[in-house]
Parts: structure tokens; sequence; C-alpha cells
């Protein structure tokens, strides 16, 4: 006769799952919001002083943080807002920090510090899984992994597009070719989910920001010439759209259990 019994943190104490599924729409939505993190950020230092945008950043992104690890559950609309200042901010510390290193040395930089936060969760946690955020510190450890695939994403868009002199027409492209790779390693190959959902979600950021900047950037610098305000609003827009009409479920979380032999 067998007994289950299921194994959790005892460290910890568990929650419901506080992130989406993942559904093709949840991939738009992220892509989208790459996007409007990359421009809206850049509208907000060329019309507001950087005394008072970099502030006023920070202040909603800590409000924002705050509320989804207060929240209970998962809801759709605080998740989201919660990336989109997560793009915002992610943006700022990249540039912040691109400003100082430059584009390659920026990037080796976020290369490195997503490795030790992957690295770190992994050894604390024993996985990376979406399906496992169901304790406060794994939940901190996912929006730190996050954060840093925004911050890698911009710098390294700028690396190709700007010290590569691809541009971001080209850059978008090439990256979004990269996207499809570990899509189709996990359809036809097999490639572990873990490995395929972490690929993907860093490669977003590269693909939405520069076809974002491609929109966004006058025609002498590559670009088609609309303003930032408006491809911003068009991008949040249709967030908000997608958000209100396919918010989606949270994301199921993993059962593990052991088996356990009774006399």
């Amino acid at each position: 006769m067998y007994a289950y019994k299921e194994v959790l943190n005892p460290r910890a104490t568990t929650m419901l799952a506080k992130v989406p599924e993942i559904t093709l729409y949840f991939w738009i939505t992220k892509l989208l919001t790459t996007g409007l993190g990359e421009v809206a950020s850049d509208y907000l230092f060329e019309k507001l002083n950087p005394f008072i945008s970099l502030p006023l950043s920070v202040a909603i992104f800590v409000a924002a943080m705050v509320l989804q690890f207060k929240s209970k559950k998962y809801i759709a609309s605080l998740y989201w807002l919660v990336v989109i200042m997560v793009s915002i901010f992610g943006t700022t510390a990249a540039d912040v920090i691109r400003a100082g290193l430059g584009n390659t040395a920026s990037t080796i930089f976020f290369i490195a510090a997503l490795a030790a936060i992957f690295r770190t969760w992994y050894v604390k946690e024993k996985s990376l899984s979406i399906h496992s955020i169901n304790t406060r510190r794994r939940e901190v450890f996912y929006w730190l992994t996050v954060l840093t695939t925004f911050a890698l994403g911009t710098s390294a868009g700028d690396l190709t597009a700007s010290s590569m002199h691809l541009g971001y027409l080209a850059s978008g492209i090439m990256f979004f070719v990269f996207l499809l790779i570990p899509a189709l390693c996990y359809k036809l190959f097999n490639l572990q989910e873990i490995t395929a959902f972490w690929t993907a979600y860093v490669l977003t950021r590269p693909v939405g920001a520069s076809f974002a900047d491609w929109l966004s950037a006058a025609p002498a610098h590559g670009g088609v010439g609309y303003s930032k305000g408006l491809v911003s609003l068009v991008l949040l827009i249709i967030i908000v759209l997608l958000v209100v009409f396919r918010g989606g479920a949270p994301a199921q979380i993993e059962e593990k259990h052991h088996a356990v032999v009774n006399p």
C-alpha cells in the first residue's frame, strides 16, 4: 500500500499561484510590455526632468511590487502592471549601467547577474519552474529574474542595434528568429520546459524593444518616425484590452509527491 505526501518547503508558507498560465496570449502581452517599457522610459526622460521621471518611475514600481506581494491571489491587472513597471525600471537600470560600462560590458554584467540568480534560486529551491511559484521566497526569486531579464534584453538589443550597427529593425528580426528556436526545440526535440521558457522569456525583451525603437526612432536613425508618446499609448491600449479580455488563469502549481511504503 502506498501513501503519498506532498513535498513542501518547510521554511516558507505555501500560497496560491500569483503568476499567469503560459499561453499564446501571455507571450503576446509579454512582447508588448517589453516594447512599452522601452519607449515609455525614453519618453518620460525626454519629456520630464530626470530628477522627476526617475523617482516617479521608481515610486510606481515599488508601489506595484508591494501590492503584488500583498495580494493573496493572481490578479491579471495587477500582475501586468508590475510587469510594465519592471519593464520601465529595467530599461532605466540598463541605461544607467550602460552609461558607465558600455553596451558590451553591461550585457555581460546582466548575463552574469541572471546566471547568479538562477543558480541561487535552484540551490535554494531545487526548481526554476514557473509552476512552483507558491512560496514568498520563490516569488522574490521570480521577480528578481524578471527584472534582470528585462535589463539584459535592453542591453543586448542596444548592443546589436548600436554597437554592432545592425539597426533596430534588423536586430528585432534577428532576435525574433532566435526566439523561435527554443519554441521549436521544445515542440520538436523535447527541450526541457524550464529551459525553453526562460530562454524565450529573455529573448522577448530585445524583440519587443527593438521593434518599438524602430517604430519610434527618427528616420535618420533607421526608424519609422512615430512619436514615442504615440507608440507608448497604442501599446498600452492593446495591453489593457488583452488583459481585460484575456487576462488568463493563474498557473497551475506543480504537486511534487514521493511515495512512502507502508508495511
